[in-house]
């Protein structure tokens, strides 16, 4: 199978909507324990994880799908978050040890540069157009986000949320953080101390993810309750607000099993999306068509973070209990994997525009 992560094949090789994951690689040597997120390097292929097993681990990917791991460092407890720098040249992670850590690929050097006083859940690296480089900004269970600038040890700056940060994301100057209680805060990170627009979430349930989309005109919320919601950051484009239902069971009788939506993932080509879940599957879909353009049989567990390579090759997404069964459902024979998927064909290309000007 050398080369089919390399290059896209140029026709779709499975049905119309039913993906297929035959040619799926798993990574070598994976974390020990439930994957919480996955990041790739923006200017390489370079995977790194965090786990519950309190380490962060960083794997080359060759062409041919093969993984070697490259690096590894710890934190005091579990890690919940990771990110590339946009140079790729720094992996920020953050965790319930209250803090985050940057480390430098080119010394191997890991230091703290974030603390608050509960769990950082998120940590995501940020530039803005007067920075001498890179800014960090955390998300926290203790309500705040904060601002780093790597060269200072305290905060640039603290912005207190309505609740405990479940979620965040970043793209150019947006960032959203969604918190308990479904609060969603779109923050302009040219003017990064105030909130450019409040909003509940739309869906009715816990906010799990949420996903900016790659243009970062707005982004994407999944709920617990197996739903999404497309949303525009500007009023006048609210008339294309939307949501759906996925990564449910078909009904049985007046029963219908739905599963959470544990993450979202923006190709970074195409715009389309990926949503992916407790149900073992992931879905690609067309936001502007409102389609779903592939869905993948299930894993054989949760499916618990996913992302891109820059370059919308290679889909990788983390196989591993996700808690949301309770105690009993976890057992030692349950998968913990991180698994390669390579972009082919049609597959995350947005249908054809049908509209007529």
């Amino acid at each position: 199978m050398s080369g089919i992560f390399g290059t896209a094949s140029s026709s779709a090789t499975s049905s119309a909507t039913l993906g297929e994951l035959k040619n799926d690689v798993a990574i070598s040597n994976p974390p020990e324990d439930t994957i919480s997120d996955l990041a790739f390097s923006p200017t390489a292929d370079i995977l790194a994880t965090s786990s519950w097993d309190n380490k962060v681990r960083i794997y080359q990917i060759a062409s041919n799908g093969s993984s070697e791991g490259k690096h590894i460092y710890e934190h005091e407890a579990p890690v919940l978050s990771v990110d590339f720098s946009k140079d790729g040249g720094k992996i920020v992670s953050a965790g319930a040890d209250k803090q985050a850590k940057v480390c430098d690929l080119q010394s191997l050097q890991t230091v703290q540069v974030a603390a608050h006083d509960q769990p950082v859940r998120a940590a995501r690296f940020f530039e803005l157009p007067n920075s001498n480089g890179p800014m960090l900004v955390t998300g926290s269970w203790d309500k705040t986000i904060k601002y780093w600038d790597l060269r200072s040890q305290n905060p640039v700056g603290t912005v207190t949320c309505q609740d405990r940060v479940y979620t965040m994301d970043v793209r150019n100057s947006l960032l959203v953080v969604g918190t308990a209680d479904r609060y969603i805060n779109v923050i302009n990170l040219q003017d990064p101390l105030k909130f450019y627009k409040t909003l509940q979430s739309p869906l009715k349930w816990q906010t799990r993810v949420v996903s900016c989309f790659a243009d970062a005109s707005g982004f994407a919320i999944g709920s617990i309750e197996g739903r999404c919601a497309i949303q525009y950051v500007e009023d006048k484009d609210s008339s294309s607000n939307f949501s759906f239902k996925c990564h449910r069971d078909p009904p049985s009788g007046n029963v219908t099993q739905v599963y959470s939506v544990n993450d979202i993932s923006f190709h970074p080509q195409h715009g389309t999306f990926s949503t992916a879940g407790s149900d073992g599957s992931f879905h690609f879909w067309d936001k502007d068509a409102k389609h779903r353009l592939k869905g993948y049989p299930t894993v054989g567990g949760s499916i618990t973070a996913t992302t891109f390579n820059s370059s919308g090759t290679i889909f990788a997404y983390a196989v591993g209990y996700d808690w949301s069964k309770g105690f009993y459902a976890n057992n030692q024979n349950y998968p913990n994997k991180v698994m390669l998927h390579p972009i082919q064909g049609d597959e995350c290309k947005p249908r054809p525009s049908v509209k007529k000007r």
